[in-house]
């Protein structure tokens, strides 16, 4: 039988081993705003922040499985969804039965069609994205296969604490301001009465062209 000391060492010495073996993951703000996830330090000119603890990427994931937020940091899910749309709902139930960690963005205004637009070149929905890769319209299998090609578990691992993100514009509304009240015009003088001649006027509406 081993001593107890050598015993607590090595699986000290194990978990060391391990720990340096993970990959730190980066969030990468880039000089355009955009936003990318990598395990390799991002070169200058943009802003790195360790995917740790502290970092939620596309929701709770702080709340994940190891292995499960592995992924969803990798290759994120976002969904993006609009009024009685049938197909959008297949969708949604599709990561949801599957317990997908994803992100949805709803499209309902002038503004959040223009910024869809500008995301996948049309205004169809669903629209979704795994990591960098565009999905248009939903086809149960197609949507599957690239959440199997990503290495999303095909049975759920969610917590049963996990709560997933609401649904949130795809544009931020922002309260217009107020415009200050006009101030009345004053109510333009009355002209005076022509004084009675006797004859009648050429124009007796006294309308002046």
């Amino acid at each position: 039988m081993m001593p107890i000391r050598p015993i607590a060492t090595a699986a000290a010495c194990t978990l060391l081993t391990l720990a340096a073996q993970a990959q730190q993951v980066y969030r990468i703000v880039g000089p355009d705003g955009k936003v990318t996830f990598s395990d390799r330090a991002p070169a200058k000119g943009a802003d790195p922040t360790p995917v740790g603890s502290g970092q939620r990427a596309g929701g709770s994931n702080d709340a994940l499985p190891y292995p499960l937020r592995q992924v969803a940091t990798r290759f994120p899910v976002t969904l993006y969804t609009g009024n009685d749309c049938l197909p959008c709902n297949g969708a949604r139930n599709l990561l949801v039965n599957r317990g997908i960690p994803f992100t949805e963005r709803t499209v309902a205004s002038n503004e959040d069609i223009d910024a869809l637009k500008r995301l996948s070149g049309e205004a169809s929905l669903p629209f979704g994205t795994i990591g960098g890769q565009q999905l248009k319209g939903f086809s149960d299998s197609e949507w599957s296969q690239y959440l199997d090609a990503a290495g999303y578990p095909a049975q759920s691992q969610l917590p049963p604490s996990y709560r997933r993100p609401a649904a949130t514009p795809l544009v931020a509304v922002t309260a217009k301001p107020v415009a200050p009240a006009e101030e009345s015009a004053p109510a333009p003088a009355a002209r005076p009465a022509a004084p009675a001649t006797g004859r009648t006027p050429p124009n007796p509406a006294g309308i002046i062209f």
